[in-house]
């Protein structure tokens, strides 16, 4: 094969990282070489682009240590099978990149995956030990986020949590039987387990009050994984019930969804198109509900059709429209919990909302100031000197809620 230099390398390589959506940099300790001491920061402003809950954009470079593999997952554009461009970085070559594109101001972490060389011990062991080289040789300090090889030895996944800020080990595939026809080679038993692990190991890293020595932190900012979207004909609510057990019961301070993207040479078992963009985002929403505003997956399901999120709508605006006999609700009486479920107010205007009605009675354009829009909030609140009636009832108020649909191209074919 021939030799590709560091330039092609880097080209292929974070081409082939594209598809892994699961990476974002929030949640992890601060760390910061501005006083002198070490490089890199967690913090700041920063090819990737992530964005933390506070709204930071934090660049990071995400490449995979190679495209090679053992394995033939037939959704997987890197399997086996594939009949694409290899490329593999050593070690020294994704230290010496990350420590480069750092000085350059380029990035401010790293994310690292790998496609199954070899095995998965050794796979594993190659990505603890770029991790290890940046912080134990380069007292590299910003954000490194390592994908976890769920086959490989525990001991290798807890000298990666030592070193790395974030660990992921990708489920793929909301239906567990759709793993078997669609990676063989994979056991979502295996990867579980590994999942259980890492969050032991990141409870017991959390020091008691009354303990004087510190342990040593594991994956400070916990763990992720990733859903194909499209690919096993899974509905939305049967993703979003997945997602609720793996909050659940892994402890995952993300679910990522990444709509199924059509290969060259697929399985005739895969769909031939892809789904609606529309859908991933719809989901990303969903899941934003059941992580910070209280709603669980059945009740978002409630509003569904046939098990799918409107793509017309945004799902609290689908939920509420479904549940119109808890509307209107007063905003200088109505709890916090119920406030977080009115359409078109996010946590910071109920916050501010509850803050203010202590000292005055709130008025449609006090409401009207707190929140972006007041459009879609006025059919399901009373204030001072509002009432919306019947249009709470309105046959048509989902239309007229729904955003205008922006002309498509009609296709000739």
């Amino acid at each position: 094969m021939a030799q590709l230099d560091l330039r092609k390398k880097l080209s292929v390589l974070a081409d082939a990282a594209k598809y892994d959506a699961s990476c974002s940099s929030s949640g992890t300790a601060k760390r910061d070489s501005r006083g002198g001491k070490g490089i890199g920061s967690t913090e700041g402003m920063g090819i990737c682009h992530a964005y933390t809950p506070d709204g930071r954009c934090v660049s990071l470079l995400k490449i995979l240590l190679t495209n090679f593999c053992i394995y033939d997952c037939v959704y997987c554009i890197n399997r086996v099978s594939s009949n694409v461009q290899r490329a593999r970085f050593s070690v020294d070559e994704v230290v010496e990149l990350t420590l480069n594109f750092y000085r350059r101001n380029y990035i401010e972490g790293l994310f690292l995956s790998s496609g199954i060389i070899r095995s998965g011990d050794y796979t594993m062991e190659q990505l603890v030990l770029v991790a290890k080289k940046l912080r134990e040789e380069h007292d590299f300090r910003g954000y490194i986020h390592l994908k976890l090889i769920p086959e490989a030895d525990p001991k290798l996944v807890e000298e990666a949590g030592l070193y790395a800020d974030r660990l992921s080990a990708n489920i793929e595939l909301p239906r567990d039987e759709a793993m078997g026809r669609f990676a063989p080679q994979k056991d979502v038993g295996v990867i579980k387990k590994a999942m259980a692990n890492v969050r032991l190991r990141v409870e017991a890293s959390k020091p008691a009050k009354k303990d004087r020595a510190r342990p040593p932190k594991f994956a400070p900012a916990g763990q992720s994984t990733q859903l194909i979207v499209g690919a096993d004909g899974a509905p939305d609510t049967e993703i979003l019930d997945r997602s609720a057990s793996l909050y659940g019961g892994y402890g995952l301070k993300r679910v990522y969804y990444s709509a199924f993207s059509p290969i060259p040479d697929s399985s005739s078992a895969l769909p031939l198109s892809k789904p609606p963009l529309m859908r991933e985002h719809r989901l990303y929403q969903a899941d934003w509900l059941m992580r910070f505003y209280g709603f669980s997956a059945p009740e978002i399901g409630e509003a569904s059709t046939g098990g799918m999120l409107d793509l017309a709508i945004d799902p609290k605006l689908a939920w509420a429209l479904n549940q119109r006999a808890q509307f209107p609700v007063d905003v200088n009486t109505a709890p916090r919990e119920m406030l977080l479920r009115v359409p078109g107010l996010g946590l910071k205007s109920v916050d501010r909302m509850i803050s203010v009605r202590r000292y005055r009675t709130l008025r449609l354009e006090d409401i009207a100031r707190l929140c972006r829009g007041i459009d879609k909030v006025r059919p399901f609140i009373t204030t001072l000197d509002w009432t919306p009636g019947g249009l709470t009832d309105a046959v048509d108020l989902r239309e007229r809620l729904a955003p205008e649909r922006k002309p498509e191209q009609l296709s000739l074919f």
